[in-house]
């Protein structure tokens, strides 16, 4: 058995249910677990802190989920075509981390979500990537052998999976959207079964 850290921050629920998918994807690799985490909303007066444990969802992540998993999947709604600042804050705590190589050659996926079709997902999904890279991960996204990819009129990008939810958040995973999500959990179970041999 091998655990897969899913990795999410997640302010209305979108990406949490994105997260979701590509867990149940990575579940259906034999061998694959996947671990839930998400990460506290960050606050502009810095002396407020998050309760130790959210009232709902995902337990937080700590250093060590990263430490344990084989593989990791990340996903962020966009802020401005950037991932959002929970996950950044708590990607900058990681330099322990990149200075013991804790991460080096192990697979990671990433996805995302926006209101709008045009909402700099795919800038996003490349923002995520960057810490990834510098961690020496490697990286895994959706080939195009993956219809959806060809007929999707939402989300869905060679780069990661994507929701589209609309302005107001109204619109939930799509059919092609759940799928892409499980297929990139499929993918990146799949590849990190064959690295742990």
């Amino acid at each position: 058995m091998f655990e897969i850290l899913v990795l999410y921050y997640s302010r209305f629920g979108a990406t949490r249910k994105l997260a979701e998918h590509v867990a149940e994807g990575i579940e259906s690799v034999p061998g694959a677990l996947a671990r839930l985490r998400t990460v506290p909303p960050v606050s502009p007066v810095s002396e407020a802190a998050a309760p130790a444990v959210p009232e709902s969802g995902s337990p937080y992540a700590e250093l060590r989920d990263l430490e344990q998993c084989a593989g990791l999947a990340m996903g962020s709604p966009t802020r401005f075509g950037n991932m959002a600042a929970p996950l950044k804050y708590f990607l900058d705590s990681t330099g322990a981390l990149w200075a013991n190589g804790t991460l080096v050659g192990k697979p990671a996926a990433v996805f995302t979500g926006s209101n709008s079709m045009h909402g700099g997902q795919e800038s996003t999904l490349l923002s995520m990537m960057l810490p990834l890279l510098h961690h020496g991960m490697l990286l895994v996204g959706l080939p195009y052998t993956e219809s959806e990819l060809n007929t999707t009129a939402s989300g869905g990008s060679p780069y990661g999976a994507t929701h589209v939810a609309g302005p107001a958040g109204e619109r939930p995973v799509s059919a092609e959207e759940r799928r892409l999500a499980q297929a990139l959990g499929v993918r990146l179970g799949t590849v990190t079964r064959k690295l742990s041999g």
